[in-house]
């Protein structure tokens, strides 16, 4: 009896944290939006000198490369945070990480110990994350899923009857 109370509690509680699903996923965009806002930021802020190391790296194009870069963190930091298109944001800053990684940190790797220590890989992944998971409850995306939802039903209450939904988390 108290194995089956105690196997109860535990899948209570592993449905309360599934319910809860938008905590990690907001703590990640705060996180990761922040540090890409405010890298962007400095890299805006100093163009010059980031094209002159674009162009060390061997990177085409390096003056336009930079200031797509640079606005690229920028504004998909800032995008993350408020989590607005997290979607359609996750797609360039999966890419930038990939070209980062590709170009400048790949050079200096000589094994998967060396490979796992690199950030950009884990930044990377977040985002892969956050494409699939969305931006959460929390997020300007849910807000506008939420209008677009009732503006859906509002105006086709005969959809619902012959479609299946599926539910945003």
């Amino acid at each position: 009896m108290n194995q089956k109370k105690l196997a109860v509690a535990v899948i209570e509680l592993f449905d309360w944290l599934s319910a809860a699903w938008w905590i990690p996923a907001l703590l990640v965009r705060l996180f990761v939006g922040y540090f890409f806002m405010e890298t962007g930021w400095g890299k805006i802020h100093d163009l010059d000198a980031f094209a002159m190391r674009f162009a060390q790296w061997g990177i085409p194009y390096p003056a336009f490369n930079a200031v797509l870069s640079a606005y690229t963190e920028f504004l998909g930091g800032a995008l993350t945070i408020f989590g607005v298109g997290m979607r359609f944001v996750s797609i360039p800053m999966i890419i930038n990480m990939i070209v980062a990684i590709l170009t400048v940190k790949l050079k200096h790797v000589s094994g998967l110990n060396d490979f796992v220590e690199l950030d950009e890989p884990l930044y990377a992944l977040a985002f892969v994350w956050l494409f699939f998971s969305g931006a959460g409850w929390l997020s300007i995306d849910a807000v506008l899923r939420r209008s677009v939802d009732t503006a859906i039903s509002r105006d086709r209450p005969a959809m619902r009857s012959g479609a299946h939904f599926v539910q945003a988390r």
